[in-house]
């Protein structure tokens, strides 16, 4: 949402897009915009990505911060709990990536932020499918990242420690949100990196609290 309200605020066109069609009209209501920019859909699905691509158009910017979280020691992690996570952070992207980038390269521009996170890199107890999804999200996106180098279509990942929003109300792990990121500063990171120049891109770009730096 703070983030949402960054580019509102600067007079962006901004779309919205994610599962609950509920939270998204509400969100659209706090932001005053029109309710035909809002669009469910759930990442999973490559119909459903597929028939957003075809709502939106050919956007200048997409922010993909879709993502799942669960943790658990390996012998409590269920194989649907792998396969989800598996299919929401990584299989998610890859849909998203197939349904926008030949819009993108049409138009021969474009810029794609993503969210792989700090467990992208480093890997934490508890987090094997997570790290998993987000290990080969990395992966995912710097491969194709080499396929876009001759174009101007940009791929930024943002590598983000914990971070105070709602992701970590499901999960059962002890951590210290008081000593997070706060959400505004997360979203000002994210607005920065919209706002670089066409005539270069940010690869990569980290954000972790002050006690917890992994990278």
């Amino acid at each position: 949402m703070e983030l949402a309200k960054l580019i509102k605020s600067s007079q962006g066109d901004l779309w919205l897009s994610g599962r609950n069609d509920h939270k998204l009209r509400q969100m659209a209501s706090e932001l005053g915009l029109p309710g035909d920019q809002t669009f469910e859909a759930d990442i999973t699905d490559p119909f459903q990505v597929q028939a957003m691509s075809e709502w939106s158009g050919t956007p200048d910017i997409i922010i993909n911060v879709a993502g799942i979280g669960i943790i658990k020691p390996l012998e409590q992690l269920t194989y649907e709990d792998f396969n989800t996570t598996i299919d929401v952070n990584l299989k998610g992207t890859f849909h998203v990536l197939k349904s926008y980038l030949p819009g993108m390269k049409a138009v021969k521009q474009g810029l794609i932020i993503n969210l792989p996170g700090v467990l992208g890199k480093v890997p934490m107890a508890g987090a094997a499918a997570y790290a998993a999804s987000k290990y080969g999200l990395n992966g995912m996106l710097k491969s194709v990242r080499e396929e876009l180098k001759r174009t101007n279509i940009r791929i930024t990942n943002l590598y983000l420690g914990g971070t105070d929003t709602p992701f970590w109300d499901e999960i059962d792990l002890n951590v210290q949100r008081d000593k997070f990121v706060l959400a505004k500063e997360a979203a000002k990171s994210i607005w920065f990196l919209c706002q670089q120049p066409v005539s270069g891109v940010v690869s990569e770009m980290v954000l972790q609290p002050f006690n917890h730096q992994a990278i």
